[in-house]
């Protein structure tokens, strides 16, 4: 799908040089991707602490 979209470029040059990719498209692909994987990781561990506990679970019980 082609988009025209208007990229800072001293942003996009300065990703190109960290990432070490080929290209502007590989490297907003790579961008787009990590920035995906981390909201999805936020809502992970916004769960840490919600989710109900078993009280019959007994964690020593798997300690040998």
């Amino acid at each position: 799908m082609a988009t025209n979209l208007s990229i800072d470029t001293e942003l996009l040059n300065e990703a190109l040089v960290i990432s070490g990719l080929p290209t502007k498209k590989d490297t907003v692909n790579q961008a787009l991707m990590e920035f995906v994987q981390r909201r999805k990781q936020r809502e992970i561990t916004a769960l840490f602490g919600n989710l109900p506990q078993d009280e019959d679970y007994d964690y020593k019980s798997r300690r040998k």
